[in-house]
């Protein structure tokens, strides 16, 4: 494993320092983010666009992963939400645009030109435009199985049985869906994109499918979408969510980082995860406890801890998962704050 460049310019720009962690390298220092809802602005591509850059600004993030809102790929094949008009809730169901498993044939064909998408791949034109070449922008993507749970509604689980018991309808459907994906992140990079953040939320865990189911109904429309992704984008990350992850599929999906909260149980450590990976670790920090609950002081010891346990190469220092809107500000400025401290 490289080490950090011992003559590294402490005013590398923050493209640099993504670049030397994806080759599992160092920099003057690792690259960090962090990224979280914005209730209020996600739905207008200029709030959206506006607030993200201020933050980025505010913070020093090296790197954006744009936060849309989480149902625009719903809204796009069909269910209806409304804001909830709070700024620590996210929208809410109106209608799903799966009611039963009748439904899922008729699913209708949808490309990146849709409404809710486009509103994302404009938010990210217009960020790019504003931090310039030298801060990478990444558009959320979610996995086509991902995106099926939000079409069942709130029951997101539904997804995942339908794929194991009706196999035959839903690996078409994971197609389609893989189709609409691919336009989406084709269109997000020609905006300016160095790639996407492709969200596999809760169905890569074993308490959601076996190893086998998942490989054989629902990788493939992964990757499908991450090939696609692999042939226009240089920095594109897989984020895996929840715990006792099928960490292999790190092996199987093309990406230049991997995303995941080694704070989940069964799930492995940053170097763990990048060695096993051959990939850059992103990740480090609990999103759900730490930076919520916890102090400034223990917002420091879980980045020296993660600096410490990969000696500061290939890894970019940011959240398990989105971090919730009660996060204090404190504990997110102390988290960029020591991971720029020498």
């Amino acid at each position: 494993m490289a080490s950090p460049s011992p003559g590294a310019s402490a005013s590398e720009r923050p493209i640099d320092r993504v670049r030397a962690a994806l080759a599992l390298g160092g920099a003057d220092r690792p690259p960090a983010a962090w990224w979280g809802h914005t209730f209020r602005e996600e739905w207008s591509p200029q709030e959206l666009g506006t607030a993200t850059v201020e933050r980025q600004r505010r913070f020093g993030w090296d790197f954006v992963k744009l936060q849309p809102r989480a149902t625009c790929f719903a809204e796009a094949f069909g269910g209806r939400y409304r804001p909830s008009s709070r700024d620590d809730e996210g929208p809410q169901l109106v209608r799903p645009a799966v009611r039963s498993a009748q439904d899922w044939p008729s699913l209708p064909d949808v490309d990146g030109s849709a409404p809710a998408l486009a509103d994302q791949v404009e938010a990210l034109r217009l960020v790019v435009e504003q931090v310039g070449p030298g801060v990478p922008v990444l558009q959320t993507v979610f996995s086509p199985l991902t995106v099926a749970g939000y079409l069942a509604g709130e029951e997101k689980m539904q997804a995942a049985r339908d794929l194991v018991r009706l196999s035959d309808v839903m690996v078409p459907v994971l197609d389609r869906i893989a189709r609409t994906l691919v336009d989406f992140g084709r269109r997000s990079v020609e905006a300016g994109a160095a790639g996407v953040f492709y969200a596999i939320s809760w169905y890569a865990s074993a308490d959601a499918l076996s190893f086998e189911e998942y490989e054989e109904l629902a990788l493939p429309s992964d990757l499908s979408v991450l090939q696609s992704a692999a042939a226009q984008g240089w920095f594109n990350v897989l984020h895996l969510c929840g715990p006792r992850l099928h960490f292999e599929l790190t092996t199987r999906l093309p990406a230049q980082a991997v995303s995941w909260s080694v704070h989940e149980p069964g799930n492995p450590s940053l170097a763990e995860g990048r060695d096993r990976s051959g990939r850059a670790a992103m990740g480090g920090l609990d999103h759900a406890r730490t930076l919520v609950h916890g102090s400034s002081a223990d917002v420091r010891g879980q980045v020296q801890a993660a600096l410490e346990e990969t000696s500061s190469a290939g890894v970019l220092i940011a959240p398990g998962c989105s971090v919730p809107p009660t996060a204090p500000e404190a504990n997110l400025a102390a988290m960029m704050d020591w991971t720029q401290r020498d």
